[in-house]
């Protein structure tokens, strides 16, 4: 009887380790991309904006590049994942810019975010 109570003790205390792993797997990460001094109705603007987004795809797939597969597969899906969170807000500012829309200060950005 001891020897089962010790048993699921165990596993009580062991679950209290994994918990928080599972839990810190899931948080994400974010970061504020500016394009205030972009003129996004010209293409070089666009290619600039890109790859600001992707620098900051880089930054909040914090997943360290490694020569494991598997690390270097996760990385790579957190990475694409990012971006194609933030095409919608670069197609809409991109679209803005053509119309001739301004947008100006804080709301001249968009957020990358990452699991």
């Amino acid at each position: 009887m001891f020897k089962v109570i010790s048993a699921l003790g165990a596993v009580a205390l062991a679950s209290l380790f994994i918990a928080p792993t599972v839990s810190q797997a899931e948080e994400t990460n974010s970061v504020r991309v500016s394009y205030a001094d972009l003129n996004l109705s010209s293409g070089t603007a666009q290619q600039t904006l890109q790859r600001r987004i992707a620098g900051a795809a880089r930054t909040v797939c914090v997943i360290e590049d490694s020569r494991e597969i598997a690390l270097r597969s996760a990385t790579n899906a957190c990475r694409s994942d990012a971006i194609a969170g933030a095409q919608p807000a670069y197609e809409m500012a991109v679209a803005a810019a053509r119309r001739g829309t301004v947008i100006v200060g804080a709301g001249a950005a968009l957020i990358v975010t990452g699991r």
